[in-house]
């Protein structure tokens, strides 16, 4: 696989508790997600936060891991439903940081059994990039598929 590279522009304005920014991704996919604190620790209110595009590409990165390792083993899958969540929360001495993310996909694919499934699922979990990001920064992961 080629390097890849792909970036996205920040604005902010004003200080953090009353601040405002927007994300924006260089390839026009997306445009001005709003954030702020009070969005991030509260309600969203239509508002994106770090860690919701975090839950994005993790969530997103295993599930074209799967798809490819499901693919491999001559069993693609018809539809891969997933959902990610990530969890920050108090260190203490270290403040807030990311502790978990917790990814459960529902899996359509002829000629897989739930034990195949989970042994696909492992591989694809570790050749997820994100998977291997968030474990070397002690992330907790958990991971879990079942058949549609």
């Amino acid at each position: 696989m080629p390097r890849i590279e792909r970036s996205s522009r920040i604005t902010w304005e004003g200080n953090v508790a009353r601040g405002i920014g927007t994300i924006s991704g260089d390839t026009g996919a997306f445009d001005a997600l709003p954030f702020s604190l009070p969005t991030r620790i509260g309600q969203a209110e239509g508002k994106t936060s770090p860690e919701e595009l975090l839950a994005a590409a993790h969530g997103g990165c295993i599930t074209m891991s799967l798809a490819s390792e499901l693919t491999q083993a001559e069993t693609p899958p018809g539809r891969l439903d997933v959902s990610c969540t990530i969890v920050m929360d108090e260190v203490e001495g270290q403040g807030h940081q990311i502790v978990a993310s917790h990814v459960e996909a529902t899996v359509t694919a002829d000629g897989v059994d739930d034990a195949g499934l989970q042994t696909l699922l492992q591989k694809a979990d570790e050749s997820c990039p994100f998977s291997q990001l968030l474990r070397r920064a002690g992330v907790e992961l958990h991971v879990s598929a079942r058949l549609a």
